[in-house]
């Protein structure tokens, strides 16, 4: 297991700038997948008041991540204060923190051995979380950081020898201080996305001189947060104890092991023991969390269960913590929904009207507070006659997609259906059920607004493309719920997992803790047939009389870039009908020869000229704007002024001020597979060179293939490598806890 982004980061790009050469295959570059300090969190533009004047209103991408994020970190600081009261040399610490500080205390005294200190440490029983409290999140958006302190960030940065271009991100993430917490401590420049411990070490030793050693206690401290975090950009919500020491020898820490102690001790990463599943036992139970503990409360001697094997695991706070509350929200939804022995009348007649998977998801639903929905682009139309039956039925009913697009797709999708007259009649009134997007659903910019309790005003929600959820996203949507309601998360489990950190709806697939409906509604045509055979594990030729599918096969680089031009600028506008502005290009990477950057490059010269006045832009160019880490929103761009870059994205107008444009803004002809998800076009060319065999997998091909609506041609230059992806390369894996966190809270009955 690597504490590298994995195939998840490349595509997290823009919201980055470029960073140093790297080892990887040109064909698979990845750019850095941290953050922090992004145009998301630097952002000055204002964002007007939610409430109950947001239902009906959509506000601009940009400004719904903006304030999303500002809800997650004032959620995750009001947490981290309600943990960190004052405590007077560990008098007042209990269970695990009692035990974990005696460890350390142990070991630094020589009373045990190193490798002891967590075998040692055993978790106190978990007890049930309250309640959660859900203010609403405050319409705001942060300022820009102050021309005077990016000016003293960039002077410290000069002095270092670090380009002066990262000023405004590092006064971004370290805030008014910045330029002083350089100079107190250099490491903390690796909380800048793009950097990395060899830049850093660098820029220390400019600063510090013979001071700064592989030893400093900054620069140890400052490489296991970076090394967790890259984890987290990677997917895992967590690391085992081994990767992360084995991780921080690669870095040139020399106790690797009294590191992690240091950061157990001083609050920096948080340790868990978890049990490892055995052949035909039954879901795992935490060690100390319901283990040993009879129906009448009493402690039950089963030594069994405690010798059972477990895994060290570490991680950062903000995950572990947006982790426990996604099981508890979970939790909280299983046992507060209305339980009935079978659907009522009206739920009944509502399920019959729609019939097939289509029904047994409304009959699901009907008597369950969490239900998963599986399928392709084709099984939307189940959540969509699930909603207006709902609506019908006199539920405040809601659906949430991930993206402006999709909000629109969907939006069309549920008209479609009430035309159609799917599902129950619709009585509720005449504007049926709502749409909105993730972010504005939660930050109050969209939706039906929140009451006064801070939980959203809703019987029903969906939440489309439910894969790409990560833990913190996941996390906020089941706290904003209020008790009663009922949550469908529906997705095709065949793409590509989330950007950030964990595997939700994949963990929660495998938790088996919920009803789980398949829609038997397959994708039709030659494309449908295609894909779902990637799905299965199988690259199979499929009969395609209308062109739907078409194989150029390509021998090199050079011929790739001239293919590819060639089909999106004459051979599918000519051949197929679709103009050159609804194809869209995917390929593995952002660098190399056939690379996003190269493959933009090509595409503007022949269909948009022109000198980039704007920090290489013109007027028409197609861009990929990234409001926040692993969130990408295809547009064009419309002029340039002294208030930035103007952009139209899925038909909102915005604007990108001109210190943002390199950090946020690419251009857009080409795209890679994570940052087209959730995505679709009439037509599709897939870029596969033959640098990008390391960065194939069945998911990353499913979700490439998957995008095009009425053609896909691909450029072959990969061989047998290919269909030997799509047979045998599965997700990399990920560590995350969810499944072993779920098991003491939802009884096996429940599912």
């Amino acid at each position: 297991m690597s504490t590298e982004p994995s195939e998840t980061a490349e595509d997290v790009e823009p919201g980055t700038p470029d960073e140093p050469a790297r080892t990887e295959p040109a064909g698979a570059e990845t750019d850095p997948a941290e953050q922090g300090g992004g145009p998301a969190e630097q952002s000055g533009d204002a964002a007007e008041e939610g409430g109950d004047a947001a239902e009906g209103r959509q506000v601009s991408e940009s400004e719904a991540e903006l304030l999303a994020q500002r809800a997650e970190r004032e959620r995750i600081e009001r947490r981290k204060a309600e943990r960190r009261e004052p405590i007077e040399a560990g008098a007042k610490l209990s269970g695990r923190a009692a035990d974990l500080l005696a460890a350390v205390r142990a070991v630094e005294s020589g009373e045990q051995p190193v490798t002891a200190v967590f075998e040692e440490a055993a978790p106190a029983p978990r007890r049930p979380a309250p309640e959660p409290a859900r203010p609403a999140p405050p319409v705001t958006v942060e300022a820009a950081p102050a021309t005077e302190v990016v000016a003293a960030v960039r002077a410290v940065l000069a002095q270092g020898g670090a380009p002066e271009t990262l000023a405004v991100q590092t006064a971004g993430v370290l805030g008014e201080g910045a330029a002083e917490a350089l100079r107190a401590d250099p490491w903390q420049l690796l909380r800048v996305a793009g950097v990395r411990p060899p830049q850093a070490d660098g820029f220390a030793r400019a600063l510090l001189g013979s001071a700064a050693g592989p030893d400093d206690a900054r620069r140890v401290r400052a490489v296991t947060g970076w090394l967790l975090e890259q984890a987290a950009a990677a997917g895992h919500t967590a690391l085992e104890m081994s990767v992360l020491t084995a991780a921080l020898e690669q870095q040139g820490v020399p106790d690797s092991e009294g590191a992690v102690r240091d950061a157990i001790s001083d609050g920096d990463v948080l340790v868990f023991q978890d049990p490892l599943p055995e052949a035909g036992a039954p879901a795992p139970q935490r060690v100390g969390a319901g283990a040993g503990e009879g129906q009448d409360g009493t402690e039950e001697a089963d030594g069994a269960d405690r010798e059972r094997p477990v895994r060290v695991l570490v991680g950062l706070e903000r995950y572990a913590m947006a982790e426990e509350s996604l099981a508890d929200g979970l939790a909280r939804l299983v046992g507060s929904a209305p339980r009935q022995d079978g659907p009522d009348a009206e739920w009944e007649r509502a399920a019959a009207a729609a019939g097939g998977s289509g029904g047994e998801l409304i009959r699901a639903v009907a008597g369950h507070g969490l239900v998963l929905h599986t399928g392709g682009q084709a099984s939307l139309a189940e959540p969509a006659a699930l909603l207006r039956a709902a609506h019908g039925l006199g539920l405040r009913a809601w659906a949430a997609a991930h993206d402006p697009a999709g909000r629109a797709r969907f939006a069309a999708l549920l008209e479609a259906a009430a035309a159609g007259g799917a599902g129950t009649a619709d009585e509720a009134g005449a504007e049926g059920p709502g749409t909105a997007t993730v972010a504005g659903l939660l930050s109050g910019a969209e939706g039906p607004g929140r009451d006064s309790d801070g939980a959203l005003r809703l019987d029903l929600l969906v939440v489309l493309d439910a894969p790409r959820l990560d833990v913190e996203a996941a996390a906020l949507v089941t706290e904003s719920l209020p008790d009663g309601a009922r949550l469908v998360l529906a997705g095709d489990p065949g793409v590509l997992w989330s950007v950030g950190p964990g595997r939700v709806f994949a963990d929660l697939l495998a938790a088996r803790v919920c009803p789980q409906i398949a829609s038997r509604r397959p994708d039709p045509g030659p494309l449908g047939e295609l894909v779902s055979g990637i799905g299965a594990g199988e690259l199979s030729q499929v009969a395609a009389p209308g062109k739907e599918v078409v194989i150029v096969p390509v021998r090199d680089a050079g011929e790739a870039v001239h293919r590819t031009v060639q089909l999106v600028v004459d051979s599918v506008p000519r051949a197929i009908g679709v103009p050159a502005e609804e194809t869209q290009v995917i390929t593995p990477g952002h660098g190399g020869a056939v690379g996003t950057r190269a493959l933009n490059a090509a595409l503007k010269e022949r269909l948009n000229p022109g000198p980039g006045r704007f920090g290489g832009f013109d007027p028409g160019d197609r861009i990929a704007y990234s409001p926040a880490r692993g969130r990408t929103v295809p547009g064009r761009v419309v002029r340039a002024d002294a208030d930035g870059l103007h952009l139209s994205c899925a038909g909102e107008a915005l604007v990108v001020p001109q210190e943002r444009v390199e950090q946020s803004v690419r251009h857009g002809w080409a795209l890679t597979a994570h940052q087209a998800a959730g995505c679709r076009w009439p037509a599709v060319v897939v870029v596969l060179p033959g640098d990008a065999v390391p960065a194939l997998s069945r998911p990353w091909v499913y979700t490439a293939f998957s995008r095009a609506d009425r053609h896909l041609s691909v450029v072959h230059g990969v061989e047998q490598a290919l269909p030997r992806a799509v047979a045998e390369v599965a997700a990399k894996p990920r560590t995350t806890r969810l499944p072993v966190l779920l098991a003491p809270q939802i009884p096996a009955a429940a599912a």
